[in-house]
């Protein structure tokens, strides 16, 4: 699961970049927009559908698993409604595939919840600064220095803690995103803090994601960068470098997707 309570993280983008990535494993993967509002990986897919065959170009297309035909009429239904008909859909997803990966929205919900007590790795990605850093941690405005855990680790904290009890764990890895080049000081402070915060409340730090124009870029063709091949490239695309790639099997290895030898 792919989740953060704020919004703007890059929950999608990440989302879209993993489920496609396991595609070119060979392994069959299923997907669960559960921002019923928004549908932003729901409408990357459907980007995907109607650009492959306009483009007259193949590539593997993850099933999709939705709450409804139309999920933003989920939005104001009775939320043991709207969880019983998530935990439906997702019998019916694992039963199709040997991934799940599930976009959840950036707000703490009955059905964000229990989507986290299903998960078995929570990947949650963070702009690399104090405001992403705040749903996390709470800073002191002096010192700068770790006070507390925040909102969302104690979302992942009951979510783990009743896995716990059925003997089931959980997996919570946090990623920085769209990192800049530069900002030095900034992240420098971002990063002890967040050494000290996956301490106390037991998350991975996994590789960061650079800020790259590619991964904006691929939206509306429902492309992400595991697709880009010579054989498969809008023109309107940047190519993307070396570096993007390697940062991608980074990923994969760090969430024990695929193993360190694999490309």
């Amino acid at each position: 699961m792919v989740a953060n309570e704020k919004g703007g993280a890059g929950k999608s983008t990440v989302a879209a970049l993993l489920s496609t990535a396991m595609l070119y494993q060979g392994v069959r993967v299923a997907v669960m927009d559960v921002d019923l509002r928004q549908q932003t990986l729901s409408n990357f897919l459907a980007n995907r559908r109607r650009w492959l065959p306009a483009a007259k170009v193949s590539a593997p297309v993850p099933l999709e698993f939705k709450l409804a035909d139309d999920p933003a009429d989920l939005a104001e239904a009775d939320p043991a409604r709207v969880v019983a008909l998530f935990h439906k859909a997702l019998v019916l997803a694992t039963g199709s595939a040997d991934i799940v990966v599930i976009d959840t929205p950036g707000g703490d919900t009955p059905l964000s919840r229990a989507a986290h007590l299903q998960a078995d790795i929570v990947v949650t990605p963070m702009n690399d600064s104090f405001v992403d850093f705040d749903m996390l941690g709470k800073i002191d405005p002096i010192t700068l220095k770790l006070v507390r855990p925040s909102l969302y680790a104690r979302v992942v904290h009951d979510a783990r803690r009743t896995r716990a009890g059925y003997g089931r764990k959980l997996d919570w890895v946090v990623l920085r995103n769209r990192m800049a080049l530069t900002d030095g000081r900034n992240r420098q402070r971002v990063t002890v803090n967040l050494e000290q915060l996956a301490d106390q409340v037991g998350f991975r730090l996994g590789p960061p994601l650079r800020e790259r124009i590619a991964y904006r870029e691929m939206f509306p063709f429902g492309l992400t960068l595991a697709d880009l091949s010579a054989n498969l490239r809008p023109a309107e695309i940047s190519t993307p470098r070396k570096a993007a790639r390697e940062e991608l099997n980074a990923l994969l290895v760090a969430l024990n997707l695929i193993d360190q030898s694999e490309p």
